[in-house]
C-alpha cells in the first residue's frame, strides 16, 4: 500500500470498465476512496457495489457536458468531504477510414475524448486548489504518436494527441497552484474497449492493420496502466511526471485475430 495514496480521494471518469475500473480498484487497494463516473447509472451502481460502498461513491455523467461535470464533481467532493485528484479516463473510439467517417461518430469522439478531458479539468481546478499535493492524470493512447497501433483510428488518435498537448500546457498553467498534471500514454491492453464497434468498419480496420505488419505489441493488462497512474499520483509535492508511456514488451502474431 502506498502511503502517498492512503485516505485520499480521487475521481476517475469512465471507471465502470477497462482501464478506468482497474484504476479505481487499484486506488482502493492503496487505501484511497474513489468517485466513480460513467454514462449509465445502473453500471455505475454495479461498479460501486463491486468496489465497496465504503470505498466509493458513483454518479452518472456525460463528460462532454460541462454543466453535468461541474454538478457531479461538486456533489462528489461534498460526499467525501475532500478531493485530492482527478483521473480523466473516459474515452471512446469508432474505427473507420477517413473516406467513410460518420459525422456523429467523429463528433462523439471529439466531445468525449478531448472536450470531456478539458471540461473535467476545468471543473476540478477550483476543487483541488489549496489541497494537499493535488493531482490530475489524463489518459492518452499510444495511437496518438505510434503508427503500429490499430488502423483506421485517425479521429481517436487525433483526440488523444490533443489531450497530450493540452496536458502539457495545463501542467505549466497550474504550477503556481501546485497542482501536478501527468499524461499517461498506454499501449495495447486486453480490455473490452472495442465492444459496440461497427462490425463492417472494424473488419476494414483489421484488414488494414494486418497489412501493416505481421506482429503487434500485446500482453499488457489494465492493471499495468493502473499501476502507472498510481505511481504518478503518489509523487511527492513539487514533483510531477510529465508524460509516462506504458507499452507491452511482447510480440504476438496478428494471425490470431
Amino acid at each position: 500500500m502506498s502511503p502517498g495514496l492512503r485516505d485520499r480521494v480521487y475521481i476517475v471518469t469512465g471507471s465502470s470498465k477497462g482501464f478506468g475500473l482497474a484504476i479505481a480498484r487499484r486506488l482502493v487497494e492503496q487505501g484511497a476512496r474513489v468517485g466513480i463516473i460513467g454514462r449509465n447509472q445502473e453500471t455505475v451502481d454495479d461498479t460501486v457495489a463491486q468496489i465497496g460502498i465504503e470505498h466509493s461513491h458513483g454518479a452518472a455523467c456525460d463528460v462532454g457536458s460541462s454543466e453535468q461535470v461541474r454538478e457531479v464533481f461538486a456533489k462528489l467532493k461534498s460526499h467525501f468531504g475532500r478531493l485530492d485528484g482527478l483521473v480523466n479516463n473516459a474515452g471512446l473510439a469508432a474505427p473507420n477510414s477517413v473516406e467513410n467517417l460518420v459525422e456523429s461518430e467523429v463528433v462523439a469522439q471529439v466531445q468525449t475524448n478531448f472536450l470531456g478531458t478539458v471540461f473535467c479539468c476545468q471543473a476540478a481546478i477550483s476543487l483541488l486548489r489549496g489541497g494537499d499535493n493535488p493531482r490530475i492524470v489524463n489518459i492518452s493512447s499510444a495511437s496518438a504518436w505510434h503508427d503500429d497501433e490499430m488502423s483506421h483510428l485517425s479521429i481517436y488518435a487525433s483526440t488523444k494527441a490533443a489531450v497530450e498537448r493540452f496536458s502539457r500546457d495545463l501542467r505549466l498553467e497550474l504550477q503556481h497552484d501546485q497542482i501536478g498534471v501527468t499524461c499517461v500514454r498506454p499501449g495495447g491492453a486486453m480490455t473490452n474497449f472495442s465492444d459496440g464497434w461497427n462490425s463492417d468498419a472494424l473488419a476494414g480496420a483489421l484488414e488494414a492493420w494486418r497489412d501493416a505488419g505481421a506482429y503487434l505489441d500485446m500482453g499488457m493488462e489494465p492493471e499495468d496502466v493502473a499501476d502507472a497512474v498510481c505511481y504518478s499520483l503518489a509523487q511527492r509535492a513539487g514533483v510531477a511526471v510529465d508524460l509516462l508511456e506504458v507499452r507491452p514488451n511482447r510480440l504476438i502474431s496478428k494471425s490470431i485475430f
